[in-house]
């Protein structure tokens, strides 16, 4: 093959080299239009997955690589003149001018073809004359931008102005500095590249670097005495050093005809989980092994896409996390010393607790004791009080419509559903949506409290859960608005009746699927009181049933959601236009619920923190939303996302919904409730024990589970107050054996010229008596 590679970074160099190694008859060209030693940058951490996939590929570039390796283990958190250290990190780092001397030596040795002060041809002339393009060519990739209309590039950028300097402070450890200053919060991400040298990566937010003068200063000088007490008398060194907008690059399509994108040009992920050269030597690992592998071009970069994208997806989930905590970091400055180092170390979600505890167990027993749990209890099993309410643990089962309701009556089927869950361990069991009125059901099939009947149902539930297990049981008020009168979900979710349809109601007459779901009738005043006072009886009778906790259902796209999301409220009269007139009636909602709920029991609200969709509700809107609720009485913030309009582009993912609880715990100042694709108990000790959550609820893993926190505590060894199994099952609390192992077990062990030597013994059938 013919191959043209554009940009001499890491990611080109190697796959060049590894292309030239599979098949020498490959005619190679890099161009590069900076000089063999310009590098832009001082060192770049690799992972040990990253060093073993180049270490298999090619042995003497990894052989080469590993003598100039600055190694530690070691992670300090310098906060509010206090110092956290935590261990058991495991980086590798070098010098990028090493690293890519290396690569450009290897590819001479190969006689790849290296032009180096030479802007490549165009692009489209290189498609033309090659049989290959390879586009590693960085952020501002010329190639991505001749084809975009075929790679449909999208560049985003962020809050935070950051620098990339050198230093020679040999530090002995990766080290974050985060300083106070009169302008605003600073940060330094800083590590060892060699025996003489140390990266040094000042960040803030943009507010504050132009309120601290730094657009207009000279940046080695300025940052050497804001940090003069990091640096100790030691220089920072520049090297084409300017501030910098991070950019996170996205792509529909990584390929185009025989054209693709590698690295940086294909995506991008932030420098705070030191991805980058990590990226592009994977990419360069991949697409090499599938052009050899496969058969075609086509083939062959289809192949490279569908194996690293999902890679790459996963890495700037977990790159935007980090990216957003330190955008973020103001909300975190108050924190304990301890809970803000296990804040940061988890940032990203990829690092949790248990990972923690198997890196440096101390650390993260000094961070449960702070955090209040008793030795031997994990995070996710200590109480949590709510007015009169105390909860066992943190566990919460999310809401979960089960549409299997006869006129609003729950029957034995709900008994069991949240029964089996109570005795399954869980602190709090939440009711589904449980409609205030006929007409405000979802379905058919939804549960009801407006009937005498309903509430002697209800009562039946409550006395179980509070009879036979330790938990808590909330009810969650809601009415469904312009997405009622539909199908139960397993049938066609949000698809209208075949018959028997009721009428629907909204701030605005604006249907949920225009042309499939009914035009809902716009609300007058009179009626708002009216569906208020259903609300309030539903409360009353709820109270009286015999509910610890009350929810108002203000998400999902439902009535009171509706009211405040700018999508579907489209009123010009007081319950429309501004945030604080969109709120008035769920408001005023909550004051009547509150009213008649008793005083010494809990409210919840549920929210939807973000409409995700172009001209809806922000997070920056959700922070003010829960600040109203609280204000006017509620105790606790259910943050959910979505679910109001069908326009909606989420970004799902792990935990993808806990940035918003966390935000809104950490500046609203109101407990929160995470939810959202949290499915591990170390997800929840994770989130607890950082502060960004004060309870999480699971909804699918309760489904698949229905003894899920029991179990999570069986797991953990944990056998306290916060996980209690029932006297009827106690014999099961420990897990059934399993089939033996095959293995002999050791016999004996002996000492061998220093070393140790296991010996087994064995059964072995003798030999037969020879013939005679």
């Amino acid at each position: 093959m013919r191959i043209a590679c554009i940009g001499g970074g890491p990611g080109g160099l190697y796959f060049a080299a590894l292309m030239k190694q599979l098949n020498p008859a490959h005619r190679i060209t890099v161009w590069e239009r900076n000089a063999p030693d310009d590098t832009f940058g001082f060192g770049v951490v690799l992972s040990d997955e990253t060093l073993g996939g180049i270490e298999h590929a090619d042995p003497a570039v990894y052989a080469r690589m590993r003598a100039e390796f600055a190694r530690w283990d070691d992670i300090d958190v310098h906060h509010r003149g206090h110092v956290v250290t935590s261990g058991g990190h495991g980086f590798a780092a070098m010098s990028r001018k090493r690293l890519l001397a290396i690569l450009q030596e290897r590819c001479r040795e190969l006689r790849v073809e290296l032009r180096f002060r030479q802007e490549a041809p165009g692009a489209h002339d290189l498609a033309g004359a090659y049989d290959l393009v390879v586009a590693a060519d960085g952020v501002h990739s010329a190639t991505r931008g001749a084809f975009a209309d075929a790679f449909g590039p999208r560049l985003t950028s962020h809050r935070c102005k950051y620098i990339w300097f050198g230093t020679d402070l040999v530090l002995d450890a990766f080290r974050f500095h985060f300083a106070r200053t009169a302008a605003g919060l600073m940060q330094v991400h800083g590590y060892p590249y060699s025996a003489d040298a140390s990266t040094f990566i000042v960040e803030m937010r943009e507010e504050v670097w132009r309120a601290a003068g730094l657009d207009a200063a000279d940046p080695v000088g300025a940052c050497e005495k804001l940090f003069a007490d990091v640096l100790d008398g030691h220089r920072l060194l520049g090297n084409n050093s300017r501030w910098i907008d991070f950019t996170t690059v996205r792509n529909d399509t990584w390929r185009h005809r025989n054209v693709v994108l590698l690295g940086d040009a294909a995506h991008t992920a932030h420098f705070s989980i030191g991805s980058g050269t990590k990226l592009a030597m994977e990419d360069a690992l991949a697409l090499a092994a599938c052009l050899h592998e496969q058969d075609g071009l086509g083939a062959a970069l289809s192949a490279y896409e569908e194996e690293r994208r999902p890679v790459v997806a996963s890495t700037q989930r977990a790159a935007q996390a980090s990216l957003e905590w330190f955008e973020n970091l103001a909300q975190y400055a108050e924190q304990p010393p301890l809970q803000f180092a296990f804040n940061l170390l988890t940032r990203s979600r990829r690092v949790t607790h248990d990972n923690l505890r198997l890196r440096d167990p101390g650390f993260t027993e000094e961070v449960e004791r702070s955090f209040g749990a008793s030795p031997g209890t994990p995070p996710m099993f200590t109480p949590f009080s709510l007015r009169g309410l105390t909860l066992r643990n943190r566990v919460v089962v999310s809401p979960m419509d089960m549409y299997s309701a006869v006129d609003g009556t729950p029957d034995d089927f709900h008994l069991v559903h949240l029964g089996a869950r109570a005795l399954g361990g869980a602190g709090l069991v939440m009711t589904e949506m449980v409609c205030v009125s006929p007409e405000g059901r979802i379905t058919p099939g939804c549960t009801g409290m407006y009937t005498s009947e309903h509430e002697r149902a209800w009562r039946r539930i409550t006395d179980f859960v509070h009879e036979r297990s330790g938990a808590a049981i909330g009810l969650q008020l809601g009415h469904s608005g312009r997405k009622g009168s539909t199908k139960p979900m397993w049938d066609g979710i949000d698809e209208p009746l075949p018959e028997g349809n009721w009428p629907v109601v909204a701030p605005s007459a604006l249907p949920y699927r225009p042309g499939v779901n009914q035009v809902p009738h716009e609300l007058t005043v009179d009626e708002l009181a009216a569906v208020k006072r259903r609300f309030t009886e539903s409360a009353r009778m709820g109270a009286r049933a015999g509910f610890d906790l009350l929810e108002l259902h203000c998400a999902h796209g439902y009535l009171l959601s509706s009211f405040v999301s700018p999508v579907t409220n489209r009123r010009t009269d007081g319950y429309g236009g501004t945030l604080a007139a969109r709120l008035r009636f769920p408001l005023e909602v909550l004051d009547a619920v509150r009213e008649v709920w008793p005083k010494d029991l809990p409210v919840s609200v549920r929210i939807s923190a973000t409409d995700w969709a172009e001209g809806g509700l922000t997070a920056d809107d959700a922070v003010e939303v829960a600040r109203a609720f609280a204000a006017h009485g509620a105790d606790l913030i259910d943050v959910s996302t979505g679910q109001v309009t069908p326009d909606e582009r989420p970004e799902y993912g792990r935990s993808y919904q806990t940035p918003f609880a966390d935000r809104i715990r950490n500046e609203a100042g109101v407990p929160v409730v995470a939810v959202g694709a949290i499915s591990s108990y170390d997800d929840v000790n994770s989130l607890v024990l950082a502060g960004r959550a004060d309870l999480c609820a699971l909804a699918r893993p309760h489904l698949y589970d229905p003894n899920w926190t029991l179990h999570a505590a069986a797991e953990q060894g944990y056998t306290g107050p916060g996980a209690l199994w029932p006297v009827q099952y106690a014999a099961g609390s420990r897990k059934p054996q399993t089939g033996r192992i095959d293995g002999p077990k050791p016999r004996l062990q002996l000492i061998r010229d220093g070393a140790p030597v296991t010996r087994h013994r064995r059964w072995r059938p003798r030999p037969a008596p020879p013939s005679p």
